[in-house]
């Protein structure tokens, strides 16, 4: 198995561990109120997201329910997806290789021969 083939897997594991723990949330939850939200928060937050992004997410989600008076759990994930896909965009993903030495870090996912670009 390659590189790639080893970073594709590894991704698919966590797309995998993130879905399973929002869809047990939204199983559970019929009902759209802060004990929800609170359920995703802690979903996220043990997805690995990251305490600081995950607060940010549903601090938006909480804004948006409010807003827009979304009242279906099926909306709540609509708005969710939309919410995560809002702060990845915002990232700013280029690479700065403009300086000698460059340092490149690769962090997370278990398995993919992070140690490859150490050469």
């Amino acid at each position: 198995m390659g590189f790639f083939d080893k970073l594709k897997s590894g991704l698919s594991k966590t797309k995998t561990s993130i879905d399973d723990k929002i869809n047990g949330v939204f199983s559970t939850f019929r009902k759209v109120d802060e004990e929800l939200l609170e359920e995703l928060e802690e979903a996220l937050i043990m997805s690995d997201i990251g305490m600081e992004t995950s607060l940010e997410i549903i601090s938006r989600l909480r804004d948006r329910i409010k807003k827009q008076n979304i009242k279906d759990a099926e909306e709540v994930k609509n708005a969710l997806r939309d919410e995560i896909k809002n702060i990845l965009e915002v990232c700013d993903n280029s690479l700065k290789l403009d300086t000698k030495p460059s340092v490149i870090l690769v962090i997370g996912v278990n398995g993919v021969r992070k140690n490859y670009f150490n050469r």
